[in-house]
């Protein structure tokens, strides 16, 4: 996590707007307070949550500005919480953050209402531009292409959520042994 805060993070306060509030929804907890604290030093009034069920609850109660939700939690699914955040209040600006990304729930967060998509290990300052990014703003395009490797893992995620998420489906269907399929989707996604 880049630490180093000088004038250009004061500037971006301008970018945040009246509306401060922030959700941070992630089950690992000393990243989620590094992130916290960076957050807080950029502006953000910040609000922190380490499972689905709190991260639901702070959404229904005080729906924030912004939110940062991981996709695996603990106790479920970030889109759960995304979902939850939606149902209170459409302007919210979501980046969907996980070490287990893959093109399916990617388009399933955005589906949902999440803004963009960010693999960790993510620094402050790449969550906060995602988060600051003004409408209509392009993503810079990333410098090396997916590895073998990785097209591989997204064509094996993608057909395991066009089954639901169910394991024995996805194997028959990728003519792949159901423990293989276990051991690659308990992975985390190859760069």
């Amino acid at each position: 996590m880049t630490e180093n805060f000088d004038e250009a993070d004061a500037a971006g306060e301008d970018f945040i707007g009246p509306d401060k509030s922030l959700l941070i929804v992630d089950d690992d907890g000393p990243f989620l307070r590094r992130l916290a604290r960076a957050m807080e030093i950029r502006g953000f009034a910040v609000e922190t949550a380490e499972s689905v069920a709190e991260g639901m609850a702070k959404a229904k109660t005080t729906p924030p500005k912004y939110a940062v939700v991981d996709l695996r939690l603990g106790d479920g699914s970030g889109l759960d919480v995304i979902a939850a955040i939606r149902q209170r209040r459409d302007d919210t600006r979501i980046i969907m953050l996980t070490g287990y990304g893959n093109i399916a729930t990617a388009v399933n967060a955005v589906k949902l209402g999440a803004v963009d998509y960010l693999a960790k290990p993510a620094d402050a300052d790449d969550i906060f531009a995602a988060l600051t990014q003004r409408p209509g703003e392009k993503a810079e395009l990333p410098e090396n292409p997916m590895s073998a490797d990785r097209v591989r893992w997204e064509h094996i995620q993608r057909v395991y959520e066009m089954c639901e998420r169910n394991v024995s489906e996805t194997a028959r269907r990728l003519n792949m042994h159901r423990r293989t399929l276990q051991r690659i989707l308990a992975k985390r996604a190859p760069k």
